[in-house]
């Protein structure tokens, strides 16, 4: 591609009207013929490498992608999350800065790769962001949206109340002598205005979110959603019997998952009192006796252990999983006693030695 003797170093400081005038077609202008203008302006073009399934990203969602940005005659992108395997979820309108990347995400669909150009007006302006990037510039960015979850009702019930609880309010419960700890109870109240189809599709989403994280192997992100969902089941005023049992029921997976993130975590004690609970409200419960299963063993306490997946294989003795544990506690036990038998064997024959 002829440039006229300008190198690409110095083309990357020129204005477009400047290349233009030199007769310069550059490579982001022969991109632009195959995309499509999402906006009418010619602000943002976008092409669909491969197509994703589903709705589109919603307005206030929470998403996981992988992005790369470039400039102009440049193969190494100045920002990429390529390195990142499991990249953090972020929130549209307050993690996502640029403004072009976050109205592009909003035309995309779970699972699709799509090649942007963003002019400098929906990028970096007129005075770009040196020294990566030049006034005016044109860049690109290749982004895959690997998951997305629909956080709008989650954030609006977490802020209940934060917003009334403004500077000058936050004055008043100051002077008043209201205690810091009690400035919790107002948002609470809010929290608790809130009919039981909203306040559970809230848990369903605080529910995902974890899920999302432990699918990750992000195991404490995943732990903290787990644990914010019972704070909000253990603050929430019950209304009556049948709501008070349908909350009941709802701290079941929570309260299973928060025990198998904390195996993951390496804390099989923690993770013995989380699967105590659930045992607490259901006594049969199978997956909670195989979590305390699980996490006895990792104590080796083999016989609490031998105890819990017993009866979890009472209640499931063609299960995969419980069977396979039961005969790793079997190795882990007998492996146990020969090194309990050995140990006292040594001690023996020390002490015949000694007779003689």
């Amino acid at each position: 591609m002829s440039t006229n003797g300008k190198t690409s170093r110095i083309l990357q400081f020129m204005a477009p009207d400047e290349r233009r005038q030199f007769g310069i077609e550059t490579p982001f202008h022969l991109l632009a013929w195959q995309m499509r203008d999402i906006l009418g302006d010619g602000g943002i073009l976008k092409e669909v490498v491969h197509a994703g399934e589903g709705p589109p990203v919603p307005k206030h969602a929470s998403v996981s992608i992988h992005f790369s940005g470039f400039i102009e005659y440049s193969d190494a992108p100045f920002e990429t999350t390529s390195h990142l395997k499991y990249p953090r979820m972020m929130k549209l309108g307050r993690d996502v800065t640029l403004y072009g990347l976050e109205l592009g995400l909003l035309t995309m669909k779970k699972g699709e790769f799509s090649r942007f150009l963003f002019k400098p007006k929906y990028a970096y302006g007129d005075l770009g962001c040196p020294p990566h990037i030049p006034p005016l510039a044109t860049v690109l960015y290749e982004v895959q949206v690997l998951d997305f979850l629909d956080s709008a009702q989650v954030d609006e019930f977490m802020d209940l109340s934060m917003v009334r609880l403004n500077a000058f309010s936050l004055l008043v419960l100051f002077v008043c002598g209201v205690p810091d700890d009690q400035f919790s109870i107002v948002r609470q109240d809010e929290q608790n205005s809130v009919s039981l189809s909203t306040f559970l599709n809230v848990l369903d989403t605080q529910r995902s979110f974890g899920n999302l994280c432990f699918n990750k192997k992000r195991y404490e992100d995943a732990r903290e959603r787990y644990k914010q969902a019972m704070t909000l089941l253990q603050n929430r005023e019950l209304v009556d019997d049948e709501e008070k049992q349908r909350l009941e029921e709802m701290k079941l997976p929570f309260l299973l998952n928060l025990s198998l993130t904390y195996l993951k975590l390496e804390k099989p004690q923690k993770a013995l009192c989380y699967g105590q609970k659930v045992l607490d409200i259901n006594p049969q419960n199978t997956k909670a006796l195989f979590r305390c299963g699980q996490a006895c063993l990792e104590m080796s306490d083999y016989e609490k252990a031998q105890d819990y997946l017993t009866l979890a294989q009472a209640k499931k003795p063609f299960d995969p999983d419980i069977n396979t544990l039961l005969k790793k506690l079997a190795l882990c036990y007998k492996d146990y006693l020969d090194k309990e038998r050995e140990m006292c064997s040594k001690m023996f024959s020390g002490l015949k030695r000694m007779e003689k």
